[in-house]
């Protein structure tokens, strides 16, 4: 008889000890990274909007390099909007699946221009119609440029470190992100984000965790981590 298919991964069953240990590692990380912030360089929503395109697959450092120049010869929605796709794609390349962002940017530049008056939408639904943008880039435009929290963001670092953490037993970012807001208040979902791509970044990597120093270690289960002997 053949096997049966593995199920599909269960959503966290929340219990009062489950939900205070998702409080303490908070608390812990909030302690750790006070000034946690989004780490893409911008001055409004627009510029938010477009780093956060450009950072798939991509560096924040690099994303930085790159927008300064980018904005000062498109300063907004209406300058994309006109932009030759090749001189958009020059001044990106770097970036990587450049071909595909760029054509992403002024899809998105010129919906903004012709449907939204000039302006990013405040909505998830709303953003969603823009070309180029999923759930985690509207979640990074509402929750930092316009101070909504909506959703919460799902990139690599909070999918590995919610998975360690037993927040979730899911791969999909969509899934991720489901089990997050029914274990976490949402007026912390944007700041949380923050909090657990710091943590990601400085202590908890994808290979060779830093478990031994790590200050919320008490309260993580290290579900799936594995570390060089």
């Amino acid at each position: 008889m053949a096997p049966k298919p593995p199920g599909k991964p269960a959503a966290i069953r929340l219990t009062p000890e489950h939900k205070a240990r998702a409080a303490r590692v908070q608390a812990g990380l909030l302690k750790l990274y006070p000034d946690a912030r989004c780490a893409l360089n911008h001055r409004n929503a627009f510029e938010l909007l477009i780093a956060t395109i450009l950072s798939a697959q991509c560096t924040d450092v690099r994303v930085n390099i790159v927008t300064p120049a980018l904005f000062k010869r498109f300063p907004d929605a209406a300058a994309f909007a006109k932009a030759d796709v090749a001189e958009v794609e020059s001044l990106i390349k770097s970036t990587g699946f450049y071909r595909n962002k760029a054509k992403s940017i002024l899809g998105a530049s010129k919906l903004i221009v012709e449907k939204f008056g000039h302006a990013v939408p405040r909505t998830m639904e709303e953003l969603l119609e823009l070309p180029g943008v999923a759930r985690k880039t509207a979640n990074v435009v509402l929750g930092n440029a316009y101070g909504k929290n909506v959703g919460f963001v799902v990139d690599t670092h909070i999918g590995r470190l919610s998975r360690r953490l037993g927040f979730t037993r899911q791969d999909d970012p969509v899934k991720v992100e489901r089990d997050l807001i029914a274990l976490f208040p949402g007026e912390n979902w944007t700041m949380l984000a923050h909090l657990l791509i710091y943590h990601g970044r400085q202590v908890c990597f994808a290979r060779n965790p830093q478990c031994d120093k790590c200050a919320i270690a008490r309260d993580c289960p290290k579900l799936g981590v594995v570390t060089k002997k």
